[in-house]
């Protein structure tokens, strides 16, 4: 298992090595997100572990939370890293569907989804269950590619032989969305990644 969690590690660190020649740090754009983030307290979920690239860097700065996907294989990738770093204990893993989460209503004081929009058929459906699991004055914070990211993934997928699934990203459905629920919005972004952050 060690082995396996070093050869993981290593390639992450290979993947982002390459996502830099075209541009992309995939530790620099995380940490950009996670400072709009701050401060974070109470009860953490993330939703769409996807690999942990965004888990790595919350269990890095010391957080303790709870990390869910729809993939098995997917999330395995993200514990490997946090396993390789010593970290595996900082986060609770769990296979679960985000249209249909099995938490119960205010749960969590933080629920963060990174780069996971885009890939969801119903991203209002799945913000539904954002806001059922928020605990009152917490805060979801929702982070995604701008145009112009998705054009720099979709260059590196194409290098890779591979095709990146996206559907449309609507941030200002999600904002009306919130606002409706009572919701304060912040906005912020960078040349890669938008972030809204509801807070009650």
């Amino acid at each position: 298992m060690d082995l396996l969690a070093k050869q993981t590690y290593q390639e992450y660190l290979e993947k982002n090595k390459f996502y830099r020649k075209f541009g992309y740090d995939i530790e620099a754009e995380r940490n950009f997100i996670l400072d709009k983030a701050k401060p974070l307290s109470g009860d953490i979920l993330e939703v769409g572990t996807g690999k942990g690239s965004f888990t790595v860097i919350l269990a890095k700065r010391g957080y303790n939370f709870v990390s869910v996907d729809a993939s098995y294989d997917q999330q395995k990738i993200g514990y490997l890293k946090l396993k390789h770093l010593s970290l595996d204990n900082q986060v609770i893993f769990k296979i679960e569907n985000a249209e249909n989460l099995s938490f119960k209503d205010k749960s969590f004081s933080t629920v963060i989804s990174v780069n996971m929009i885009h890939h969801l058929d119903d991203p209002l459906k799945v913000v539904n269950e954002f806001t059922r699991v928020l605990k009152s004055k917490g805060k979801i914070l929702l982070a995604d590619f701008t145009k112009e990211g998705l054009e720099v993934i979709n260059k590196i997928h194409l290098q890779r032989g591979n095709r990146h699934r996206t559907e449309r990203i609507d941030f200002s459905e999600l904002e009306k969305y919130f606002s409706q629920k009572g919701f304060k919005l912040e906005r912020y972004r960078d040349k890669f990644q938008k972030i809204l952050l509801a807070c009650h």
